[in-house]
């Protein structure tokens, strides 16, 4: 089921489970965690894409080994907010994931989170390109994740 915002999906979250954060691309997809208290995300995994219902496999016995309780999904609008035929093509394969998994989703803004990455990574950490992209779709889906638990930051605690 894809939830409309995440304050939703965060009230239906079990008790002590985290998010998964995914920031899928059309090689790639990048995967962090957040804590229990879902107040920090971290880089996670990288697999290779697959179809959404082996994905949903994967992410089964994720949950159970992770005990995670939902996911928060990048959603690629367009530069000036459009909802267009890659978000449609997202979203409609993270619900398919959803369906199969039994998870609950939000979809999660990612405009340019790859490329805020890529920039530090060249800036900061001055890392090779071939480096960069073993690791840049997890970075994503952690910087997207962490985006969206600190919009909900104080209203976690009054649920």
């Amino acid at each position: 089921m894809i939830y409309n915002t995440l304050p939703e999906l965060i009230h239906i979250l079990p008790k002590n489970h985290r998010l998964l954060g995914i920031d899928h691309g059309k090689k790639q997809i990048g995967l962090a965690l957040s804590d229990v208290t879902l107040m920090l995300a971290s880089p996670f995994n990288v697999i290779k894409r697959r179809k959404a219902s082996e994905f949903a496999n994967y992410l089964k016995n994720l949950a159970i080994e992770y005990e995670i309780g939902g996911i928060v999904c990048g959603l690629p609008l367009s530069l000036d907010g459009d909802f267009g035929s890659a978000a449609q093509a997202a979203k409609d394969w993270i619900g398919s994931v959803s369906n199969a998994s039994g998870l609950p989703v939000c979809l999660w803004d990612e405009r340019l989170s790859s490329s805020a990455v890529n920039r530090v990574l060249i800036k900061e950490a001055d890392l090779s390109r071939k480096r960069r992209n073993e690791i840049v779709d997890k970075l994503a889906a952690s910087y997207l994740l962490q985006a969206a638990l600190d919009s909900v930051r104080n209203q976690i605690y009054c649920l």
